[in-house]
């Protein structure tokens, strides 16, 4: 059986998104990390497949992506709806945030993230 989670070819790529995200992901990370909602850890820039997620919650499997324009074009909402049936497959929970969102109202998003963890541990 092959590695699903932070697969070793992958450690390249998930050290250059660390190093490089967007600003939405930066403001989210430093809400999402030391267990500061719900006390729940969040990793970032975390393998699932031949995939990379946003941020993840292996203990409750949530996953939490960020889209920005980028996500609006066809081929990458094909290409997302792929990616995210394929990772559910596993037991993944999607929650998708809008880049907007993050920059015109954080405490909402914190606030829907909150009620997804909620569902998912009752």
């Amino acid at each position: 059986m092959s590695r699903i989670y932070n697969r070793k070819d992958q450690n390249e790529k998930r050290k250059v998104l660390r190093n490089s995200m967007p600003q939405t992901e930066l403001i989210l990370w430093n809400r999402l990390k030391g267990r500061q909602i719900k006390n729940k850890k969040f990793r970032r820039q975390f393998g699932v497949g031949r995939y990379v997620i946003d941020f993840y919650c292996p203990e409750i499997k949530l996953a939490i992506e960020v889209d920005g324009d980028t996500h609006n074009s066809p081929d990458e909402i094909e290409y997302d709806k792929t990616r995210q049936s394929e990772i559910e497959n596993l037991g993944i929970i999607f929650l998708r945030i809008k880049n907007e969102e993050v920059f015109k109202n954080i405490e909402e998003v914190i606030l829907k993230i909150e009620r997804r963890i909620t569902e998912l541990i009752h």
